[in-house]
């Protein structure tokens, strides 16, 4: 008998080396997916981070009641304000944002829209009057020289509700 492999024996062989390479595959091709996915949730993640950190900006840095600042407004539905915002060149501006939704997003407008959060079916804007464990909660606020409080905001979705909460800054 002489030394060597027999036909079988050789296809045998690669059929399992071919086994062990599309394993290999789909191992290395889940890790990718799994990154991917992982990349996209930590987006919208940041993203809902810097919506948050937007609007507890805007509302923490209110100009109502000082000379061309104009009033608040908030109705249940939308609340429109004058702040101090942060633009590219490093400094504050003093500029008047509505915040509302629009085509499915809740979006911050000024002098150009910030999209805070997508698939947004409905928001409600509550206003608080004063603070203390009794205090009431208006859903309209339209004053031209004070803010309220807070502001609480449920933000509807299909799945979920999500209530935010902001203190508002010098409210006049």
């Amino acid at each position: 008998m002489p030394g060597g492999f027999t036909l079988i024996e050789v296809m045998i062989a690669l059929a399992l080396a071919g086994l062990v390479v599309l394993l290999a595959h789909r191992v290395f091709t889940g890790v990718v997916d799994g990154a991917e996915r992982l990349g996209v949730a930590r987006t919208a993640l940041d993203r809902q981070a810097n919506a948050r950190r937007s609007l507890t900006e805007m509302l923490g840095s209110l100009d109502v009641g000082t000379e061309g600042a104009g009033g608040f407004a908030g109705r249940p539905e939308r609340a429109e304000f004058t702040t101090w915002q942060r633009v590219p060149t490093g400094w504050l501006e003093r500029r008047r944002v509505i915040i509302g939704v629009e085509g499915g997003v809740l979006v911050a407008r000024s002098d150009q829209s910030l999209a805070l959060q997508d698939s947004v079916s409905r928001v409600e804007f509550d206003y608080l009057l004063e603070p203390g464990a009794n205090a009431a909660w208006v859903r309209e606020w339209i004053s031209p020289v004070s803010a309220p409080v807070a502001v609480r905001v449920r933000i509807r979705r299909v799945a979920a509700i999500d209530t935010l909460l902001f203190i508002v800054g010098p409210r006049g």
